[in-house]
């Protein structure tokens, strides 16, 4: 027998996942990793953590699997998108990485806005708006606030791109990932010389940068030896966890697209032209199918918040018990709101300030209506971001539902009533590790693009519809919940500038 192996590297931990070259999945294992916050808003981590966690998931996996070294005929590679890791020469990295959801970089934002021409200007030049999350923005607080850190720089690394490093030697990453950056030309699939230039960022920073399929190098002797595979293994670029997490649902033509429920929520859409929102409320990137693009949105607080809200209000009880709680309360809970900005949000509104909350509390409801109305307003933000697709004239004909939110019926009803769209779930929740694995297999031959891979690996296992009373009902609440955030943004600020 032969396999693939599919890496990610995300925020909580590392998961491996082991597929034959039918794509059935053998075999996941896990290790986690710590996550620091210096001060408030602040998000780093260790990339050696990442590197160790890899060896240890990795020969995990290969155990569960009872798979030997020379078995794996390919290894893709997945990760959290936007981190910064900052290398020179050696191994070991300057300063701990700065992750997506770091939100330190709001003045550097500014300055990347303000070099580019405004807003606008730099979406036509990359696709997207200057975001906290983003890499460049990173690159220029190191350069602004850690300049010694910054004149030893050689090197720049997404989270996964510094693991293929330690497993090949070879500096590259390829165009999902890349698009994430801020300095990528996505609609060219290459590193922008013009917008480097302006910012003063020396291209030679960044790695060779690659078609998602395509093999970037092999495993070399050490990086065999602590992984336990095989010297000479082909690695293939990979993707961003979204652009990977969207190969492992199958979205990889038009029509069809995913709403992922984890701790973020994510909309994802393919695209087979390079398409703009000009108010850079969701993202053009490029995708992990060769010369094909995608738009995606990403809200913070999604499931997010279902699982805060369990923590501090409900710790005893399973999520389980909670949704058949939520099923008691009616249909937009007799006009409570629940407004999902826990940590700040991104999209539709890229607002770090933006904060969370109930809004139409009165006496009459109870422990029901909390809920629901949490998972009703978490649901209206992933709405929002399939509505501003469809003004982009990004077609919907069927929603794949991935992420903790897809385990539960109550919630697949839920998204189907709410987005007004068939919802389906599908026979693998293996999610960005499982795109990548088959990534691997088109880099090493064993699909011919990435396309049939999936047609091959991937099928729907369930179709929920639309219940039409409902969906109507929640068509006037969802009005009435994108006039809360317009309404409250200048408070948001007030409120915190109080903390």
């Amino acid at each position: 027998m032969s396999y693939l192996l599919g890496i990610d590297i995300g925020t909580s931990g590392t998961k491996t996942l082991i597929c034959n070259h039918r794509g059935k999945v053998l075999a996941t294992a896990m290790a986690p990793h710590d996550v620091s916050s210096p001060k408030p808003g602040w998000s780093e981590q260790d990339p050696l953590q990442w590197w160790s966690a890899t060896c240890k998931a990795t020969r995990a996996v290969l155990r569960k699997a009872k798979a030997k070294a020379d078995q794996v005929t390919g290894v893709g590679l997945s990760g959290q998108m936007h981190g910064s890791v900052f290398l020179d020469e050696g191994q070991t990295p300057l300063r701990p990485a700065l992750l997506w959801n770091d939100q330190r970089t709001a003045a550097e934002c500014e300055q990347i806005e303000a070099a580019a021409g405004g807003r606008r200007k730099l979406i036509n030049m990359v696709g997207n708006p200057a975001l906290t999350g983003f890499t460049a923005p990173k690159i220029l607080w190191v350069r602004n606030h850690e300049p010694k850190v910054y004149a030893k720089t050689k090197h720049i690394l997404l989270p996964k791109d510094y693991i293929r490093f330690r497993m090949t030697g070879e500096y590259a990453t390829e165009v999902s990932d890349a698009s994430g950056t801020l300095l990528l030309d996505v609609k060219k699939r290459t590193w922008s010389r013009k917008l480097m230039g302006l910012l003063e960022i020396d291209p030679a920073l960044m790695p060779a940068c690659h078609e998602s399929h395509e093999v970037t190098g092999t495993l070399t002797k050490p990086a065999a030896s602590a992984l336990g595979l095989k010297a000479g293994t082909p690695v293939v670029g990979g993707g961003g966890d979204q652009a990977a997490g969207a190969v492992g649902n199958g979205i990889v033509s038009t029509g069809i697209v995913s709403a992922t429920l984890g701790t973020s929520g994510v909309v994802f859409a393919h695209a087979d032209e390079p398409t703009y929102d000009k108010l850079g409320r969701v993202h053009t990137m490029c995708s992990a199918v060769k010369g094909k693009w995608c738009v995606f949105g990403c809200m913070l607080s999604a499931a997010g918040s279902f699982q805060w809200l369990r923590h501090e209000l409900y710790p005893h009880e399973s999520y389980d018990a909670l949704d058949k709680e939520a099923a008691k309360a009616p249909a937009g809970c007799e006009g409570l709101f629940f407004l999902p900005y826990l940590t700040g949000e991104r999209c539709p509104h890229p607002d770090p300030l933006a904060r969370g909350g109930w809004v139409g509390l009165t006496t009459r409801h109870n422990r029901s209506a909390l809920i629901r109305s949490l998972l009703e307003g978490v649901t209206f933000g992933m709405a929002d971001q399939l509505r501003i697709m469809d003004e982009m004239g990004v077609k919907v004909r069927t929603v794949r539902l991935s992420g903790g939110g897809a385990k539960s019926k109550f919630w697949r009803q839920l998204q189907a009533d709410i987005y007004g769209k068939p919802v389906a779930t599908i026979n693998s929740d293996e999610g960005p590790a499982y795109g990548v694995a088959l990534l691997a297999g088109v880099g090493t031959g064993v699909w011919s693009s990435v396309p049939q891979a999936c047609k091959a690996a991937i099928r729907e296992t369930q179709r929920l519809t639309p219940d039409r009373p409902t969906a109507r009902r929640y068509a006037a609440h969802h009005t009435q919940y994108q006039r809360l955030y317009p309404a409250l943004k200048d408070e948001f600020s007030r409120i915190a500038a109080l903390q």
